[in-house]
């Protein structure tokens, strides 16, 4: 597995990065424990949990692996955001739960120091120069190296980078968006923010939640049983079988079979070797119920499409411009 530089950092992580939002949920301690050990086998050095998965199990599981590793030759990133309790202050990006936050979590890692801390989504009832003078403090301490965001839009990133410039704060390193080839509506705002300001791109559900794995097909009238999208519509998860099974999707898909095909790779492996090359992509964040789903994912890294078959997924899967103001700015840059 290589390496890329994560943003404007000195900071070197792989090019694939392990979520754990499945440990603690869908996949048991000792089968999470042989994806940690098989991901670092392969190279990874990367992982991404978050306080909210499975209300701290999923920290949990990774601390009790870390316990065993040599800290200091792993990234691990974690986020602070929504509901941990039912009090009126568990939630939120206010200083008080920023800061019970990461003690908490890394209390759960078993760790004292934090090579990422990212805040989750934006949070409208706190002043934003609470939250980032908050997370400055953290850096200043030594008990987060780094720091990023996860779920703004487009404007809420560029105000917040404007406001850590001018007061001198420590400033977001990344930004952990969705993103894959059914999902590219980062590329309207935020990858230009990211691109123009230096910011490393993590993006999460690269395989949109199983949608270009290749187990689903035009010809479906809904979601095999047993599988994540089955749940997905019980749990009101985003990537419901309701919300893409379209003729959009079908197209990107059937293209989407046909390159993989040609290049005698899996869908699964191809769609996120598509996200890998993205402009602005640092590393896709690789989520897994079982090893041999890992397995298969790691099989992503080590080669590369074809130009003609990256532009005919990027054709596919092209978003049609709003007119107004993209479509309109557009047109005057051809102009």
């Amino acid at each position: 597995m290589n390496y890329r530089y994560l943003g404007k950092t000195g900071l070197k992580v792989s090019e694939l990065c392990l979520g754990t939002m499945t440990f603690g949920r869908e996949t048991d301690e000792a089968t999470s424990h042989r994806m940690l050990d098989r991901f670092v086998e392969a190279g990874g050095n990367f992982i991404d949990t978050a306080d909210v998965y499975s209300q701290g199990t999923s920290e949990e599981i990774v601390g009790r692996w870390l316990a065993n590793q040599t800290r200091d030759d792993l990234v691990i990133a974690t986020k602070v955001r929504f509901g941990m309790g039912a009090g009126p202050n568990d939630i939120g990006l206010s200083r008080k739960h920023i800061l019970a936050g990461v003690e908490a979590s890394l209390r759960r890692l078993g760790t004292d120091y934090l090579d990422l801390y990212q805040v989750h989504c934006w949070d409208k009832r706190t002043p934003l120069a609470e939250t980032l003078s908050t997370l400055d403090g953290l850096v200043k301490s030594g008990q987060v190296r780094y720091i990023g965001v996860s779920n703004f839009t487009g404007w809420q990133l560029q105000k917040a980078i404007d406001l850590s410039m001018h007061h001198g704060w420590e400033p977001f390193i990344c930004l952990q968006p969705l993103y894959n080839l059914l999902d590219r509506q980062l590329e309207l705002e935020l990858l230009p923010i990211c691109q123009n300001e230096g910011l490393g791109i993590i993006p999460w559900s690269p395989l949109r939640g199983g949608w270009l794995t290749g187990k689903y097909r035009r010809d479906m009238d809904r979601p095999p049983q047993a599988t994540r999208l089955e749940k997905a519509g019980e749990k009101g998860w985003s990537e419901a079988w309701e919300r893409y099974a379209n003729d959009r999707t079908w197209s990107i898909i059937d293209t989407l079979l046909a390159v993989a095909e040609e290049t005698g790779k899996t869908p699964a492996q191809t769609a996120l070797n598509w996200v890998l090359h993205r402009p602005g992509v640092t590393a896709p964040i690789i989520g897994a119920r079982t090893l041999e789903q890992l397995e298969g994912n790691l099989g992503a890294v080590g080669w590369s499409l074809m130009a003609e078959q990256t532009a005919r997924l990027t054709e596919a899967s092209e978003l049609p411009l709003p007119y107004y103001p993209y479509g309109f700015v557009s047109g005057a840059q051809r102009d």
